[in-house]
């Protein structure tokens, strides 16, 4: 057994001498867990990582994040150096991070059953407000917001997210919006305010209901608004009809099998001539996704490419009139929200674990990096069901009277 495990450990070693090649053109180094330390690269050092327990090369193969998130989650990974840095050097070659996907059937499962994707929405927005609330801003946004300044707060950002998104939607005062996934319903509230229509949001998380529906009281915005819990595919029955449908950061957990689902649905209850506009985390091209991230942050969540979302929106005879890229807008976004969270690192210690706390810090610093580094995109897309003349003939609405939000006293 010790003669064998020695065997495993050289094995192992000399893996990771290997997987460190695919980093040739960086500069850091990394400490192993037997005091050796490898330099990548030619010039000074820009980090360095220590494993202090070695990473088997059977873990690496199938999936080579998962194995550096655990180990980073474990503790076994320590980083010295800005740990943004570490990882917008990294992720630049994800597609080197090898990923066994029909080895991890469990987390790559294709299962897509209503019952299934609640429980998926559930793990990760449920997990309380009060959370949430530490990290997020005012508006509880939990999506890309849009820096119109380079010294926007958050608040601003998100502000402007919203009204960048309304001013989209071309609405009228008495027209209906509905809004697919509508987390705690700032879009909503804000688009009653402004421009008096009547609204519905729809989502799956117990929490983000509760906090809307005391949002619409609190405002007193009973008459316009509504939100229901409810799955987008229960709309095709429904027997609603909407002048305005908009989804924000929803469409990444409906799953590829779902996606032409997911459009029908849409297209059964938007009137003619209605405009649709899509707010999606995309990628450049199909995956199934990072094993690290479907086990641990978003469960069943798959990233759609740009094209076969307007590949498929034809089907429907949705009109693409209007493509916008928010990447670097959701890489200033993310690492707002992650400022956030060190700054009540011990609050959210307190609530979950060490453990726990690392794993934020890695999702929320690695999203940022990978939006950095174009491992994924952030795109707006207006549709209009069937040919709409009536929308603006320049995209001047969209930027000439946008709403100034100052920082709520």
């Amino acid at each position: 057994r010790l003669v064998q495990g020695v065997v495993n450990m050289s094995v192992d070693k000399i893996f990771i001498k290997s997987f460190l090649n695919n980093f040739e053109e960086e500069s850091f180094s990394v400490k192993l867990w037997d005091e050796e330390e490898i330099k990548v690269g030619q010039d000074e050092p820009l980090f360095k990582v220590t494993l202090n327990k070695p990473i088997p090369k059977k873990e690496l193969l199938s999936s080579a994040t998962l194995a550096f998130g655990e180990a980073y989650m474990d503790g076994n990974l320590q980083v010295e150096g800005d740990f943004l840095t570490m990882l917008n050097t990294v992720l630049k070659y994800k597609s080197k991070f090898p990923t066994d996907f029909k080895g991890l059937p469990k987390i790559f499962s294709n299962l897509t059953s209503q019952k299934k994707q609640k429980e998926e929405v559930s793990y990760h927005y449920d997990l309380g407000n009060d959370f949430y609330s530490l990290w997020l801003d005012d508006t509880m946004s939990y999506s890309c917001g849009y820096f119109k300044n380079e010294n926007d707060s958050l608040y601003d950002a998100q502000m402007n997210k919203i009204h960048h998104l309304l001013k989209k939607l071309n609405l009228k005062e008495g027209q209906s919006l509905l809004d697919i996934g509508c987390g705690w319903g700032s879009l909503l509230i804000e688009a009653a305010k402004n421009y008096k229509v009547k609204g519905l949001g729809i989502t799956l998380s117990e929490e983000q209901y509760k906090k809307f529906k005391s949002r619409i009281e609190e405002e007193n915005l009973q008459d316009y608004l509504d939100v229901k819990l409810m799955d987008y595919r229960e709309l095709e029955k429904s027997g609603l009809s909407f002048d305005r449908v908009v989804s924000v950061g929803m469409l990444e957990h409906v799953g590829r099998p779902n996606y032409d689902l997911f459009m029908r649905n849409v297209s059964k209850v938007l009137k003619k001539e209605g405009i649709f506009v899509l707010h999606y985390i995309s990628g450049l091209v199909e995956s199934e996704g990072d094993a690290w991230m479907r086990k641990y942050i978003f469960p069943g969540g798959v990233i759609p490419s740009l094209r076969e979302i307007v590949s498929l929106s034809a089907d429907y005879k949705f009109y693409t009139i209007d493509i916008e890229s928010l990447r670097t807008h959701y890489m200033k976004t993310l690492l707002k929200w992650a400022e956030n969270f060190e700054n009540n690192i011990d609050t959210v210690r307190e609530m979950f674990d060490e453990r726990f706390v690392r794993m934020w810090t890695m999702y929320l610093y690695s999203c940022a990096a990978c939006f950095n580094t174009g491992v994924i995109d952030l795109h707006q897309i207006v549709f209009t069901n069937g040919v709409n003349n009536s929308n603006p003939l320049t995209r001047d609405y969209l930027y000439l009277s946008l709403i100034h939000i100052s920082e709520p006293t």
